[in-house]
């Protein structure tokens, strides 16, 4: 199995309120097929609770703090409100990558003719997820060798992952402030435009006139970190230019603009 069976003191759970009771919630547990939890009046909201149902109902999906389990007895005791904003967005997103995954994994297997539960043990065991392996896919980033599967199972979840994920993007700009005085002035603006554009794997750049002596550069890559430094990068490369030859340059970042697709 890919799956524990029970959740973890302190973990982070999906799941889908069953029924709601004047002292109590039951939800159902998303991510352990048959395993009901129950959240206490007392862990659904800070401060004082009128009705519990001003603040959880019926069929809404919430994201709970596991605060005790005892197998035995069948019992999961969870908390609402020790889950923040923060936890409650990444946690969603986390739980649906991983039931796409399991769709993309299920399309592989009937490709390939291998059991969907083989490749998720396969996957799980190395990535200790399933949603990863089609990032790294798309990406390029790490051989699928360590998976151990028939190559047959590999090409499908290449072309699975090539025909659904979608790489996020992100974007940042900012202007670029570019003068010189010198009779060639021009040229050497334009051959500090050029070395603006370097080649940096996984971001692309783009410089547009705005109106002399102000150029737009913009940078989409798959994330802020990569897409700040290809910035700094190419702003840094065209005032160089410019300063070299007697002129001045300066940049001018942009707050974050922020993802595309």
């Amino acid at each position: 199995m890919s799956e524990r069976e029970w959740p973890e003191t302190g973990e982070l759970v999906v799941c889908t309120v069953k029924d709601v009771k004047d002292f109590a919630a039951f939800v159902n547990l998303d991510e352990y097929p048959g395993r009901v939890g129950l959240i206490p009046i007392s862990e659904v909201a800070t401060g004082w609770i009128k009705y519990i149902r001003d603040h959880i109902r019926e069929g809404q999906k919430v994201v709970c703090k596991v605060l005790h389990v005892d197998p035995q007895r069948g019992h999961i005791d969870l908390s609402l409100k020790d889950v923040n904003e923060h936890q409650h967005r990444d946690k969603i997103r986390e739980w649906k990558n991983e039931s796409k995954a399991r769709k993309w994994i299920g399309f592989a297997a009937e490709a390939s003719g291998e059991k969907p539960e083989v490749i998720e043990d396969a996957i799980y065991s190395h990535y200790g997820d399933l949603y990863s392996v089609f990032e790294d896919i798309v990406n390029g980033e790490q051989s699928l060798d360590p998976l151990k599967l028939p190559p047959r199972v590999v090409s499908a979840l290449q072309q699975v992952a090539k025909e659904n994920v979608k790489v996020p993007r992100v974007t940042v700009g900012g202007n670029i402030i570019l003068t010189s005085t010198k009779p060639d002035g021009v040229n050497i603006i334009r051959r500090a435009l050029r070395s603006a554009e370097p080649k940096i794997a996984g971001a692309d750049i783009e410089i547009s006139y705005l109106g002399a002596p102000t150029y737009r550069i913009k940078v989409t890559a798959r994330d802020y970190k990569t897409a700040e430094k290809a910035i700094e990068k190419a702003a840094s490369a065209a005032i160089g230019v410019v300063e070299r030859a007697g002129g001045e340059g300066k940049f001018i970042k942009k707050p974050k603009s922020g993802k595309t697709v």
